[in-house]
């Protein structure tokens, strides 16, 4: 935004929910576009949050990715580029915890408004045991890192897969929509109606999630990435993962002995992987534990793979393999 860029430096912000109006389209995959443009310049860490930065600002924003579609956006290292788009933006939304080389770059940013998406809700500790507490027949993990050997203890254990949870994320819109308001009060009427609409389809998203998993066979899912503890915690589910492993790593004889075991104790059919890293894990438990696979989208980006086009389509295709997997037909 060449006119008036105003001078805002961290905010926090705490708030409930929005949810947006499409996909990305003015969500720009050249990083080039970042910075000094005509609109809000926003650099968005990751998908979830570029997501939310476009359904809030609709037309008055112009958003760039740090993380771009197909890459593994925990990996991320920032480029000398990209560090100098900060510099230039109108505001930063990132989810400090989950990228360390962001979480870096933004600090030392003179970005002129820093939102940090971890401070719009409460995390929790998700680390220490498996989806983020023991199941009912008092299955634990020891492993606190998950496949990409980032350990989520980082901010003391606090798990920041957050938008898993369509009500934490619409938690996390609110506080983005309030910060863009504050930061850019010539829109601020159009931010607000956006947020409340994105909070809105987010709530509709949660009644589906509730219904749809109201009644199943089992309640225990496994998955090879423990992103989905807000979730499980969410909808009375239980995620055994297979964490503590890289996704090219094959699992020990003891690991899948212990899962084939509480899969037939709790019913479980299927091994889920997801789309941005190996299946090989999956496969290979599900293979030795006679279960089937599936995919359950951490919707850390969006690619040709995806099951849908955007944030909602895809948890909704999450919903259906969850519902298949666990035994119900709503």
């Amino acid at each position: 935004m060449n006119v008036r860029r105003r001078h805002i430096s961290g905010i926090a912000v705490t708030g409930a929910a929005a949810l947006g109006l499409g996909t990305l389209s003015a969500c720009s995959s050249d990083s080039a576009a970042a910075g000094n443009t005509d609109k809000f310049d926003v650099v968005a860490s990751f998908y979830p949050m570029a997501f939310l930065a476009e359904q809030i600002g609709g037309d008055h924003v112009s958003v760039t990715s740090l993380a771009q579609p197909g890459q593994e956006p925990h990996d991320l290292e920032v480029s000398a580029k990209q560090r100098a788009q900060l510099e230039e933006t109108d505001a930063a939304l990132f989810l400090k915890g989950l990228q360390p080389s962001v979480d870096e770059a933004v600090a030392q940013s003179g970005a002129k408004t820093k939102i940090d998406a971890a401070t719009l809700t409460s995390l929790e500790e998700h680390g220490a045991e498996v989806g983020g507490h023991a199941d009912e027949h008092g299955h634990e993990d020891e492993h606190a890192e998950d496949e990409h050997g980032h350990d989520h203890g980082e901010e003391g254990g606090k798990d920041p897969h957050i938008w898993l949870d369509p009500v934490k994320y619409a938690e996390v819109a609110e506080g983005v929509g309030k910060a863009f308001e504050k930061a850019d009060p010539d829109h601020a009427a159009d931010y607000k109606k956006n947020t409340e609409a994105l909070v809105k389809r987010l709530g509709d998203l949660n009644a589906k999630f509730e219904t749809g998993l109201k009644d199943t066979k089992t309640k225990v899912f496994i998955t090879t990435h423990s992103a989905f503890g807000y979730l499980a915690e969410r909808y009375g589910l239980t995620e055994e993962a297979i964490s503590g492993l890289s996704p090219e790593s094959e699992p020990s004889a003891a690991r899948v002995k212990e899962l084939e075991r509480m899969a037939k104790a709790d019913g479980v059919s299927t091994v889920f992987y997801e789309t941005l890293v190996s299946d090989k894990t999956a496969k290979t438990v599900a293979r030795d534990a006679k279960l089937k696979t599936d995919v359950l989208d951490p919707i850390e980006g969006i690619t040709d793979k995806s099951r849908g086009d955007d944030y909602f389509q895809v948890m909704e295709a999450n919903l259906k393999a969850l519902q298949t997997a666990l035994g119900t037909t709503k």
